[in-house]
């Protein structure tokens, strides 16, 4: 999966379960203050994003994400990492 197809999901997640306005979704923006993501959010969005990378999620993975591109980043790893070994 490429990270533009990450992105795309993960804008489809966020303007379907937060309500949020796709245009307010880019890569820089930041997901507390631009995008009024709290903790509990986080955590709905990690169940979200789970069946894209086909694995429980590890909160770990997520602590250093700041941005929308953070996300992208992290998920594209984790899917990376999944089709290498399955190749």
């Amino acid at each position: 999966m490429t990270k533009d197809e990450i992105f795309q999901r993960l804008v489809n997640i966020l303007v379907e379960t937060f309500g949020i306005e796709a245009e307010r979704i880019v890569p820089e923006a930041r997901l507390r203050d631009d995008l009024d993501i709290d903790s509990i959010d986080a955590v709905d969005l990690m169940v979200q994003l789970k069946p894209l990378v086909g694995q429980r999620l590890q909160p770990e993975a997520f602590k250093l994400v700041r941005t929308v591109g953070d996300v992208v980043d992290a998920l594209h790893g984790l899917t990376a990492g999944r089709e290498t070994v399955n190749a």
